[in-house]
């Protein structure tokens, strides 16, 4: 399924739950300098847009286009991998949490830095075998999650494809944007449907796989295990659970 087909089929509740974070949004901001004219690719409802300068948007879904704003940027349809611009049509281009869901990473990636000077990527490095040990939930109660990773480019290959340095981005623990990682000292926020709804890898697992996780963290938190397997956490302000800014 591609990534405009998936979030066709989820994306309904997206907006619930998935928000800008101020924290993050000042890296990225700040990763764009003093570009003024900004393409945003794999948009969705346009988190992250940065409301100063002039954006436009890309977008596969239809549904996700149609959740945007009416004050937001204006949003094309089309993929990261054919943007329909001129060589250096843009001062950025940026995506946020998309590359993941794109047919052919390397390809959009290229395509961004094809049409602007500058590129700004918010993504997550599950390259490394100890993210899967760093973050509970896969470790304990999601290890399908590795296998989403077969045949996908590495972080370090993204950021290769297009010459960029990259940047942890730590998530604070009360974090905004209700993304996989996001509720890593708040684990009760994963028993919740519409967190779930808002968070592309429970559809890409399965209902099996789900339904076990959510059984097994809710006994676990009834019980006090999390607590006691988790308790380094719980005085945490922010973790480093494998975001990384690539900026070009």
């Amino acid at each position: 399924m591609s990534g405009a087909q998936l979030y066709d089929t989820i994306g309904a509740a997206y907006t619930v739950t998935r928000r800008t974070e101020p924290r993050i949004a000042e890296r990225i901001w700040a990763a764009l300098g003093d570009a003024r004219t900004i393409l945003n690719v794999g948009a969705g409802t346009g988190s992250y847009e940065p409301p100063d300068r002039h954006v436009l948007a890309v977008e596969p879904s239809a549904l996700m286009r149609s959740q945007r704003a009416p004050e937001a940027a204006p949003c094309l349809a089309g993929s990261a991998e054919n943007l329909p611009f001129a060589d250096r049509s843009f001062d950025a281009a940026m995506a946020v949490s998309s590359v993941h869901h794109w047919q052919d990473p390397i390809a959009g990636l290229r395509e961004m830095r094809r049409v602007a000077r500058r590129v700004v990527v918010f993504t997550h490095d599950t390259s490394d075998a100890g993210w899967l040990r760093r973050f509970w939930l896969t470790r304990d109660y999601l290890p399908e999650v590795a296998d989403l990773r077969t045949g996908r480019p590495s972080v370090t290959e993204l950021a290769g494809a297009i010459g960029a340095r990259m940047e942890p981005v730590l998530i604070p623990w009360d974090c905004a944007d209700g993304f996989f990682e996001a509720y890593w000292r708040r684990p009760e926020a994963y028993l919740d449907e519409n967190v779930r709804r808002g968070i592309s890898v429970w559809a890409r697992v399965g209902p099996d796989a789900e339904r076990r996780a959510v059984h097994s963290l809710r006994d676990d938190l009834a019980s006090g295990r999390w607590a006691e397997r988790n308790r380094e956490l719980l005085d945490l302000e922010a973790a480093e659970l494998g975001l990384r800014l690539l900026v070009a």
